[in-house]
């Protein structure tokens, strides 16, 4: 079998070294990768680096044309990317599906802010020293970029770096995951006939210790990270005078108020706890729920949990695919274990079948055991009762993470009170905290990391404001 090639400034590249990619499901050898080595990276940060002036000065219209292609790339391939995507993930082909569009969208949307930058014009006269003065702002790019992107979502996550900085003019060095470079490597199929200039764009699976040279080498600019918060804050420390942008870890949490209806909000939930297998660090992780609403709203939970098909991502019943690795499966079945040790009562599920784990819910957790404090990234997700609503507020503030927090209330004294306390960087009302739309500013506080995606805010982090002054002489 072949191993697939690495894109380098755009062109294919193929090396002695390569990583095998296997089915998450069954195990099957499903492809090869190349992987990077010194040589490879620093060919693709010289071609980054000799290609920023070219896509600097690329006109809006030009990448507008450059995403739209991509996008219209996509749409004729959706059906090979989420086949692909489902095979090597483990992910539900519904889940593939789904992800696939979204990856669109966030090209689509990047087309159209392309030609929305905006500046600003500064009536410097608005002091006495700025008499006969003019300010104008204007955003330009950082120069050549960095990404590393997770397992979890290796195409939207990876349209989520790529497609602003294509609409920002920016080029970069990609490394996906070592567990799931094959689709990344197609999606740079469909990059590398998106008309942009040559040296743009290299996508390169690596090593970790080889790839460090995209944490701290200076000729990038800006360093884009995706993953855990030990790695990430590890890399921000040693990334230097560039612009990091870390999106980390989660174990969000959502508060049930007893106005809401109970049926409405256990099929968010569940969907929030155990779509994408629980693999998103948004996922649903803990469920607060009103004492006077908890017996029933749990009953619900566990009635629909344990309706869930859980089994083969490629069939299309399925909506509970295998974790990762059987070793992920493996460590979540220990914390809940740790938890039952420590007084937690398993509601539902908790049986493991190799990388497989039935959805889960628990309930009497104590605050110090790790499936309640740490980020699950799997289909478990715990249950606990509260009589105050700012106890609920405390408990989802008791968490040294801070990405984001559902609340299910109509009562909009409440939503103002958790918008002003939670601390986290976005309050979902009405809904999970999974919630996401691919516009949106997305991103953490405390451990969950710093700045912001979503195109447009990843579009501020990729360019830099310079002032231009005017002064308009004396008649």
């Amino acid at each position: 079998m072949e191993a697939n090639p690495l894109v380098i400034g755009g062109r294919r590249v193929t090396t002695d070294a390569h990583v095998d990619v296997f089915a998450k499901a069954n195990g099957e050898l499903i492809g090869r990768a190349c992987l990077a080595g010194p040589a490879e990276l620093e060919a693709a940060i010289a071609a980054a680096v000799k290609a920023a002036p070219a896509m600097a000065e690329l006109a809006a219209c030009d990448r507008e044309r450059s995403l739209q292609s991509i996008c219209t790339q996509l749409r004729t391939r959706e059906d090979e990317f989420a086949r692909l995507l489902c095979r090597e993930v483990g992910k539900p082909i519904r889940d593939a599906r789904g992800e696939v569009a979204r990856m669109i969208d966030t090209f689509h949307t990047a087309a159209g802010e392309a030609v929305r930058q905006e500046g600003a014009v500064l009536a410097l006269d608005a002091l006495p020293r700025g008499r006969g003065l003019t300010g104008f702002v204007r955003r330009f790019p950082v120069g050549a970029c960095a990404f590393i992107t997770p397992f979890n979502f290796p195409l939207n996550l990876a349209a989520h770096k790529i497609a602003p900085a294509i609409a920002a003019g920016c080029s970069f060095v990609l490394k996906p995951a070592s567990l799931t470079p094959l689709t990344t490597l197609l999606l740079a199929d469909v990059l590398a006939h998106a008309g942009l200039p040559q040296g743009a764009i290299s996508i390169v699976p690596a090593e970790r210790a080889a790839a460090d040279v995209l944490v701290t080498d200076e000729r990038l600019k800006l360093l884009s990270f995706t993953g855990s918060p030990s790695v990430g804050w590890d890399m921000k420390a040693r990334a230097g005078k560039k612009k990091v942008v870390l999106e980390l870890g989660g174990n969000a949490a959502c508060i049930v108020e007893p106005d809401w209806d109970a049926a409405d909000a256990c099929a968010r939930i569940v969907a929030g706890a155990f779509g994408n297998s629980g693999q998103s660090c948004i996922k649903t992780q803990r469920v607060l729920v009103h004492e006077s609403r908890y017996a029933d709203l749990s009953a619900r939970l566990i009635a629909a949990t344990q309706a869930l098909q859980v089994g083969d991502p490629e069939d299309e019943r399925t909506q509970v695919g295998p974790l990762i690795t059987e070793r992920d499966a493996m460590r979540l079945e220990a914390w809940i274990a740790a938890a039952v040790r420590g007084g937690a009562r398993v509601l539902c599920g908790g049986q493991r079948r190799g990388p497989l784990l039935e959805p889960t819910l628990l309930e009497n957790v104590q605050s110090c055991a790790e499936i309640r404090c740490e980020e699950a990234f799997g289909p478990v997700t715990v249950l606990e009762p509260y009589t105050h609503f700012e106890d609920a507020l405390r408990s989802v503030n008791d968490s040294r993470y801070g990405l984001q927090a559902g609340l299910f209330t109509r009562d909009w004294v409440l939503v103002e009170q958790a918008f002003k306390t939670l601390e986290v960087g976005g309050v979902i009302v009405g809904d999970v905290p999974t919630f996401r739309v691919d516009h949106m500013p997305y991103g953490g506080v405390k451990d969950s990391g710093s700045g912001r995606e979503g195109v447009r805010w990843a579009m501020e982090d990729m360019t830099e404001p310079r002032l231009l002054v005017h002064r308009t002489p004396p008649c």
